[in-house]
């Protein structure tokens, strides 16, 4: 590969790593947000946020922004409270079975 082409490739993923450090602070709130709401572990809160974007085809990083959000009165869109709602019904589900 020419050097030109794998210079441009560390660029773009030094610019992609940039973006995940100055995202994931909201997602780490969310997932706090998550367990002192439903007393769920961080990976129970991890699974949740994944399983909410994934449904909704929503970037988890958006998913997180609205979680954060409701904690400052702003209301969650319609379509993630239902996904919301889903995957925390999955995961009292599984607790249930695993109880």
């Amino acid at each position: 590969m020419p050097v030109g082409e794998q210079a441009e490739l560390l660029y773009e993923e030094t610019e992609q790593l940039k973006q995940a450090l100055e995202r994931r602070p909201v997602i780490d709130v969310a997932r706090g947000v998550l367990m002192a709401t439903w007393s769920c572990t961080e990976e129970e809160a991890w699974q949740m946020l994944v399983r909410v974007s994934q449904h909704s085809n929503t970037k988890l990083h958006d998913v997180a922004e609205a979680v954060v959000a409701v904690t400052q009165q702003v209301p969650m869109p319609a379509d993630l409270q239902d996904h919301l709602a889903a995957a925390v019904a999955v995961w009292r589900a599984r607790r249930a079975d695993g109880a």
